[in-house]
């Protein structure tokens, strides 16, 4: 036996039952809803027939609500407040007057790279939440796979399936020194110029060190590395208090921060280490997070 199957009323038409209960006649209600009196009519006949259940009782001068409409009408406006309150809600999203947006990054790019980022957006956007979710780089594949993150922003090495890369800063591997460094004073400085030289980087098998060591290699160089560090953040105020020089790139060295140091690109081979805006291939972004991204884009760009 076929069940009978279940009647869900429209929008239009809880609107019209809902403005014909209150107002109590068609013509106030079709006002109201600014459409036709035989529209208004045709609506609630539908929802009478859908419901098999009449719900206002007709004579030539008044309609009055049934006892049926007098149990629906409660229902009907709560769905129509939950609609309103929902459209209010997206509308509030899509014009960033709320919602959040969700970074990750390692400890060391984010301090390099977002505080004027974060400082230009909250000016722009002071109402949307900003969640920087700083973490090492043997962790950043899968935070940026997680449901909780809108996009990362590094310079991964290994990465697996999923993901899609847009490049927001060219950069090289380097040698970062004090400017009173003799090697800072050569107008080019190539892998093998580092041969037998005390330096410092990042510990074995962790960031980018496995992209250092190869590059090495392909240079024929036998590297010296006398101290090692998890954060490159650690490695330059270590420098700058006279220790080893770094191998890093470029971009994580500020002028404003540190004005005694400088960074020299190696080559022989150069090798590239950019930095990528990290997304999940077929995660739409929010209207909150694709401003970020614009923010940051301009802000990079304005150096």
């Amino acid at each position: 036996m076929n069940k009978k199957r279940a009647f869900s009323p429209t929008l239009k038409q809880l609107r019209a039952f809902v403005a014909v209960y209150r107002l109590g006649k068609l013509s106030a209600a079709a006002s109201q809803l600014f459409i036709t009196q035989p529209a208004v009519s045709l609506l609630i006949k539908q929802m009478e027939e859908g419901l098999g259940e009449r719900l206002f009782d007709r004579s030539t001068r008044s309609l009055r609500p049934t006892s049926a409409a007098h149990e629906a009408v409660q229902m009907a406006e709560r769905i129509l407040r939950d609609l309103d309150t929902l459209g209010a809600g997206l509308q509030d999203l899509t014009e960033l007057r709320r919602g959040s947006v969700t970074v990750v990054l390692t400890p060391t790019l984010a301090e390099i790279l977002l505080p004027p980022v974060v400082r230009a957006f909250r000016a722009q956007f002071p109402d949307i939440r900003l969640v920087v979710d700083d973490c090492a780089p043997d962790q950043f594949y899968s935070r940026v796979m997680s449901e909780q993150t809108d996009f990362g922003i590094g310079a991964p090495e290994r990465l697996g399936p999923g993901v899609e890369l847009q490049t927001l800063l060219r950069d090289h591997l380097s040698l970062v020194c004090p400017r009173d460094h003799p090697l800072a004073q050569r107008r080019t400085l190539r892998w093998k110029d580092l041969d037998g030289l005390p330096l410092m980087t990042v510990r074995p098998g962790y960031g980018i060190r496995p992209l250092i060591e190869l590059s090495a290699a392909r240079a024929g160089v036998r590297l010296n590395v006398t101290q090692e560090v998890t954060f490159l953040s650690t490695a330059l105020w270590m420098t700058r208090n006279g220790m080893e020089p770094v191998l890093m790139p470029a971009a994580y060295l500020t002028d404003a921060r540190d004005p005694d140091l400088v960074a020299k690109t190696l080559t022989a081979p150069k090798v590239s280490r950019d930095i990528h805006l990290v997304l999940k291939q077929g995660r739409s972004l929010s209207a909150a997070a694709r401003q970020f991204i614009t923010v940051l884009r301009k802000t990079l760009a304005a150096g």
